[in-house]
C-alpha cells in the first residue's frame, strides 16, 4: 500500500505476511522525535554536523526528516552542546529595522560610517560568506530589509566561524552594531555582536520564484514571508476592519458579541454546521448569521449596534463563497433599508480612503474602479420584466415561472416557490452585468422572512442587496418587527425545510418572545468582511482570508 503523505510501517496481518498500513499521527511524531534525539547524541558524543546526520533515512525511513531539516536539527543540537541559547527569552533589540532604515535613508554616502550603535533584528533571507566577512539580508515583518556585516575584525574568529558554521536562510538573527553605508551604498548594520534569535528548522522556499497554490493556502504563513502581496492583505485588511469600527463609533453604534454555538439556527437563509455539546447532552448549530440576537439588543434598548463576527455555512466553497467567514452586521433603530444604505456606501467608500487611499482603487489585474460618487439603484421585478420582454410582479404564478426557467435552461428543486424562482431567474440575467456600485431593490417576501413588508408594494419587502463588479458585497432591510407576522413567516420557513429545503429557517421561540416584548422600527445591515476585500483589492476570498480552510491532501 502506498502513501504519499504519512511514513507506512510493517505490521503483520492475519496470515502472518506482512503488511503495509498509514503511520498514525503519534507514531510519526514518535519517529521525528527518535531522529532528533540521535542527531542530539550524535553531536554530544563527538561527530561533526555531516557525521551527525544520516542523508539516506536509513534507519528512520525516507518519510522521517529530509537531510536539510536534519542539518538543522544538527546545528541546533551543537548550539545546545556549546552553551548557546538556539530560542533565547530575550535579546537587546534597541531598534527595528523599519525605524533604522527611515532615520538613515539616503542621507550616507557609499563608505560612510557612524557612531550610531543599533540593535536589530530579523529573518535572514539572503546569506554570503566570505573569508573575513559576511553578509546577511535580515527582513522585518513587512518586508523591509537592511544589510548586516559580519566581519572577522569585529567579531573576532571565532564568531565568525560560528555564523558561517550555524547561520541559515530563515534563521531569525540578532546584529548589534554601528549604522554605516556599505562601499556599495548598501545601508548596514557593521556588527560588534550577533545571535541567533529563533533556529529555523525548515528551509524556505526559493524566494525568488512564485509560491504555488499549496504554499499559499495551505501554508499562508510562508506566503507572508515570500510574498508582498499576501502581506499587504493582511495589513490592509486590519485597516478595513479598523476603519468599520471608526465609522460605527461616528455614529454611535455600540459593538456587541453573540453567542456562536446556537440552539437553533437562523438569520439567514444557510445549511449550518451541526455539533453536540456534551455538558448539556444538545444539539447545536454554529452561527451562520448573528441577526436574531443583535435584534435581542434593540429590544433591550441598545438602538445601534453592530458586530465584527465569524459565521460558518455549510455550503459550496468558489471565488466568493467559503465555509468559515468574517461578516459585519448592524442594526439601527428607526432606521430604514434607505437609511441604512446610506450607511452602508459610507462605510465602504470610508474604508477605501482609509484603507488604500482613495475611492478609487486600482484591482490585482491593474484595472480601475472607483466607488465613489452616487450609486445606481435598480428593483428586482423591474430589471427582471426590463430583460424578459414582459412583466413579472409577485402575482406572476410559480407555473408561469418554472416555464420561463425552463425555456432559459435553469435548474430548478422540487422546493422552489415564487421568490426563489423570481431570485434566480434574475440571477441568470443580471448578477454578472452590474459592474458599478448597485442597489438592487425590493426583494419578494418568500426569500426574506426577517424582513418588513414593502410600504406600497404587496407580496414584496424592502430588502436592497448591493452588488459589486458582479458579486453582491451587502445587504440591507427594513426590519421586521411585529411578532405575529415573524412567527407566520418562520411557520413558511419550517415547512419548505420539511418539504426539503436545507437553507430554510426554523422557528425559534425565544426570538419571537423578545419581538414580543417590543423591538422599534429598524434599518439592518450585512456585509462580508472579505468580500469587502474582494471588492477592493480583486483577490479572490481565499487570498483575503489570512488562514482559510482548505481540504486535506489526504
Amino acid at each position: 500500500m502506498k502513501n504519499s503523505d504519512a511514513t507506512v510501517v510493517v505490521a503483520a496481518d492475519d496470515d502472518g505476511d506482512n503488511a503495509e498500513r498509514p503511520m498514525t499521527t503519534v507514531e510519526r511524531a514518535e519517529l521525528l522525535l527518535k531522529q532528533d534525539e540521535a542527531i542530539l547524541s550524535n553531536i554530544e558524543s563527538g561527530d561533526d554536523l555531516d557525521a551527525a546526520i544520516d542523508p539516506t533515512n536509513k534507519e528512520f525511513g525516507s518519510h522521517a526528516h529530509p537531510e536539510q531539516v536534519q542539518m538543522r536539527v544538527a546545528k541546533r543540537a551543537l548550539m545546545l552542546k556549546e552553551g548557546i541559547e538556539p530560542y533565547p527569552v530575550h535579546l537587546d533589540v534597541t531598534d527595528t529595522i523599519e525605524h533604522v532604515r527611515q532615520q538613515y535613508e539616503g542621507k550616507l554616502e557609499p563608505g560612510q560610517e557612524t557612531e550610531d550603535v543599533v540593535g536589530v533584528a530579523g529573518r535572514a533571507l539572503f546569506i554570503r560568506n566570505g573569508g573575513g566577512l559576511c553578509f546577511v539580508k535580515l527582513s522585518a515583518g513587512d518586508g523591509t530589509t537592511i544589510q548586516g556585516m559580519i566581519s572577522k575584525r569585529e567579531v573576532g574568529v571565532e564568531s565568525l566561524k560560528r555564523f558561517k558554521q550555524l547561520a541559515d536562510l530563515g534563521d531569525h538573527l540578532y546584529v548589534r552594531g554601528r549604522v554605516i553605508a556599505s562601499k556599495t551604498g548598501e545601508l548596514s548594520v557593521f556588527a560588534t555582536d550577533w545571535a541567533i534569535a529563533s533556529k529555523a528548522l525548515q528551509p524556505l522556499p526559493a524566494l525568488h520564484k512564485d509560491l504555488n497554490e499549496e504554499q499559499r493556502t495551505r501554508k499562508p504563513y510562508i506566503g507572508m514571508i515570500a510574498d508582498e502581496r499576501m502581506r499587504d492583505m493582511v495589513r490592509r485588511r486590519s485597516a478595513a476592519v479598523a476603519s468599520l469600527r471608526r465609522t460605527f463609533d461616528r455614529h454611535e453604534f455600540l459593538e456587541v458579541e453573540t453567542p456562536m454555538l446556537q440552539t437553533v439556527h437562523g438569520g439567514a437563509a444557510a445549511r449550518p454546521f451541526t455539533t453536540h455539546m456534551n455538558a448539556f447532552d444538545i444539539d447545536l448549530f454554529l452561527r451562520i448569521a448573528p441577526e436574531l440576537f443583535l435584534k435581542r439588543c434593540l429590544v433591550g434598548g441598545i438602538e445601534r449596534v453592530f458586530e465584527i463576527n465569524r459565521d460558518f455555512r455549510n455550503e459550496g466553497v468558489d471565488g466568493t463563497h467559503a465555509p468559515e467567514f468574517t461578516m459585519v452586521e448592524a442594526y439601527q433603530s428607526y432606521g430604514t433599508y434607505d437609511t441604512i444604505g446610506a450607511l452602508v456606501k459610507e462605510l465602504i467608500q470610508t474604508t477605501a480612503k482609509e484603507a488604500f487611499g482613495s475611492t478609487k482603487v486600482t484591482l490585482q489585474d491593474g484595472t480601475p474602479y472607483d466607488f465613489g460618487g452616487e450609486w445606481k439603484s435598480i428593483t428586482m421585478y423591474g430589471s427582471l420584466s426590463e430583460a424578459l420582454g414582459e412583466e413579472i410582479t409577485p402575482e406572476t404564478s410559480v407555473e408561469h415561472l418554472r416555464g420561463i426557467a425552463d425555456k432559459v435552461g435553469i435548474e430548478q428543486e422540487a422546493a422552489e416557490n415564487h421568490g426563489k424562482l423570481v431570485e434566480h431567474l434574475w440571477e441568470h440575467f443580471w448578477q454578472d452585468k452590474l459592474y458599478e456600485p448597485t442597489f438592487v431593490r425590493d426583494f419578494p417576501v418568500e426569500t426574506s422572512p426577517l424582513v418588513k413588508s414593502h410600504r406600497s408594494i404587496p407580496g414584496v419587502v424592502e430588502k436592497w442587496d448591493l452588488y459589486v463588479r458582479g458579486f453582491e458585497l451587502a445587504t440591507g432591510y427594513s426590519e421586521l418587527n411585529d411578532p405575529v407576522v415573524q412567527r407566520q413567516r418562520f411557520v413558511e420557513q419550517a415547512k419548505m425545510a420539511m418539504a426539503g429545503d436545507v437553507e430554510a429557517m426554523d422557528i425559534d421561540e425565544d426570538f419571537l418572545e423578545a419581538l414580543g416584548v417590543g423591538m422599534p422600527p429598524a434599518g439592518g445591515m450585512g456585509m462580508g468582511i472579505d468580500r469587502l476585500l474582494i471588492a477592493l483589492t480583486g483577490a479572490t476570498i481565499r487570498e483575503t482570508i489570512t488562514f482559510p480552510l482548505v481540504k486535506p491532501v489526504n
